[in-house]
């Protein structure tokens, strides 16, 4: 061992409350293709317990020490929840209107933010549209999806 290394016995962990850089890669177990990715691109800061990442992607974090790299494989609806009926929604043309940008054009797949009676903001994604409404559904992307989660852990305070 040289004078720079330090044994993982004395490197920091992660914690509940953590600051960390980190590279994370998640992505589908069905096909393997990845939905986000830090690595060969600048790596993440987030401070676990603030939203910034799915808790159940926290919790695997706990207990790693600083220049850990592990892979979690999530069953499907483990990290963002299972798929939910009731978050489709369908909405009139005159609520999709005040809701949207004036004279926007909408199309299948398109990502869309309304704001709910008590100030809080959802964003859902556009399924059909016709001249009556619009199908939305209001399900995490990833809900129902079993996910790889990698990480290498660069830094934790």
């Amino acid at each position: 061992m040289n004078a720079n290394s330090t044994p993982d016995a004395e490197r920091p962990t992660v914690k509940p409350d953590s600051h960390l850089t980190l590279h994370y890669r998640i992505s589908l177990a069905s096909s393997g293709a990845d939905v986000i990715s830090t690595f060969g691109d600048r790596p993440a800061t987030l401070t676990l317990g603030l939203g910034q990442l799915a808790e159940p992607l926290e919790q695997q974090l706990l207990g790693l020490s600083e220049g850990a790299q592990a892979r979690f494989e999530l069953a499907s609806g483990q990290a963002f929840g299972q798929r939910n009926p009731d978050l489709l929604q369908r909405v009139s043309r005159s609520m999709l209107q005040a809701h949207g940008e004036l004279g926007a054009s909408y199309q299948p797949g398109d990502l869309l933010d309304f704001a709910a009676p008590d100030g809080s903001r959802y964003a859902g994604v556009l399924k059909e549209i016709d001249a009556s409404g619009a199908l939305l559904d209001f399900n995490h992307p990833l809900a129902g999806q079993a996910i790889h989660f990698e990480v290498h852990i660069l830094g934790v305070l």
